[in-house]
């Protein structure tokens, strides 16, 4: 049986065996957690505890997390995002606090802050990165999404689309920008419906790829027209489920070149029931929230116009409809998408997929922790599948394609 017939089948037992009280609250926590899945957050979480700062010694202490006791340089936003700092490597820690370099404070008062949140972000415009670049608006089908556009230093027709995950903004591609215009490449950073930056879809909710990767075939459109003629989609996290649903549902499928995803969301159930699980969500209620998700009846009640689509989400389960090169860059300590589903697509489509697995480093924030590794992973696979730098003409669409790319065991180490 499908997985939405096996959750709408469990959400009508549980109807039928609860009663009364449990009943009730069993049925609003369901939709309390089904509304969290698909609407946007207003408010972040900050479960960084700032202990101590000291401006003329350059450090910080924090709470010790499982994201602030690794090694490399991340962002601390504070002041429910007014503030933000740039945190570097690991001085001293113990059992419950790590010390660390402290960076530079972008923005706010640090000293009056108590309380952060753990980022991946190190640039937050392409100002930080010294590079001259203009913002351009992207027709989509909800209006005018505005984007970066960061060009190379010699005009060519190959160009990256940066697409950003859940519950951020197109700042989170700006960490790819260097290796792909040190390769050539037009970049451009997008932003799409319900992010902040793109207009609102009518429903006001994320449909996880299922309906925002009309946006990225916008930016194709966009791209086309202004010269594309080599291109290359990188999705983050739900950024990642979003291109996948570009590349297997848009006809403009056929002019892209290759697929970068970092800690992508290649099938959302194992996702969300990872995510239940470290909730400590019971089985019953997180299969009832999946199935309101689901149901083209319930899914009304999360305020979705349209019920989620997981089948169509499951694209390890879609293995066999993929042709374009695509490199899955995954840590197996991700933390919050869990590795098995890139695991798993690229055992399935070892002639199409290769996957560079590390370890350590957490969701979204591989580059932070071993940035070397990170951007060679993208470069050499960039060479290998003749999307490097090179001279005269460049191939169009995927018929051009020197060769299929090799599978990658897991990398000894990290």
């Amino acid at each position: 049986m499908r997985d939405a017939g096996r959750f709408a089948a469990r959400a009508a037992a549980l109807v039928l065996v609860m009663g009364g009280a449990a009943l009730l609250g069993g049925a609003l926590v369901a939709l309390r957690v089904a509304r969290d899945v698909v609407t946007p957050p207003r408010r972040r979480k900050e479960d960084v505890v700032i202990l101590a700062v000291d401006h003329e010694a350059g450090t910080i202490r924090l709470s010790r997390t499982p994201d602030t006791v690794v090694p490399g340089r991340y962002s601390l936003w504070f002041d429910q995002d007014h503030g933000h700092a740039r945190v570097g490597q690991i001085i001293a820690e113990d059992e419950v606090s790590v010390l660390r370099r402290l960076d530079g404070v972008q923005r706010g008062d640090l000293d009056r802050a108590s309380r952060g949140r753990w980022a991946g972000w190190w640039f937050l415009t392409p100002a930080d990165l010294g590079l001259t670049f203009r913002e351009v608006g992207i027709s989509t089908p909800v209006g005018v999404a505005p984007a970066w556009r960061i060009d190379p230093e010699e005009e060519g027709d190959a160009w990256v689309i940066q697409v950003h995950g859940r519950g951020v903004t197109r700042a989170e591609g700006l960490r790819a920008v260097s290796v792909f215009r040190a390769a050539g490449y037009h970049c451009l950073l997008i932003s799409y419906r319900n992010d902040g930056d793109a207009p609102p879809s009518h429903d006001a909710r994320y449909a996880l790829g299922d309906e925002e990767w009309r946006d990225v075939e916008a930016a194709l459109e966009y791209a086309r027209r202004e010269g594309a003629r080599r291109i290359v989609l990188m999705g983050w996290s739900m950024g990642g489920a979003t291109v996948l649903q570009c590349i297997t549902r848009s006809p403009l499928a056929a002019h892209v070149n290759g697929v970068v995803l970092e800690s992508p969301v290649v099938d959302w159930l194992p996702v969300l029931r990872f995510q239940a699980a470290a909730a400590g969500l019971p089985p019953a209620v997180r299969d009832a929230a999946l199935a309101m998700l689901g149901s083209s009846r319930a899914s009304s009640w999360v305020g979705l116009a349209e019920p989620i689509d997981f089948e169509r989400l499951d694209i390890v389960a879609r293995a066999a409809e993929l042709s374009i090169p695509m490199l899955l860059l995954h840590s197996d300590d991700d933390g919050y998408v869990p590795s098995g589903a890139s695991i798993a697509l690229a055992n399935a489509r070892p002639d199409v997929v290769r996957l560079e697995r590390f370890a350590v480093a957490r969701h979204t924030k591989l580059w932070n922790h071993d940035p070397e590794r990170w951007e060679r992973a993208i470069r050499v696979w960039l060479g290998d599948q003749g999307l490097g730098p090179v001279s005269g003409s460049a191939p169009t669409g995927r018929t051009a394609r020197p060769r299929r790319p090799r599978a990658a065991a897991a990398p000894s180490g990290d």
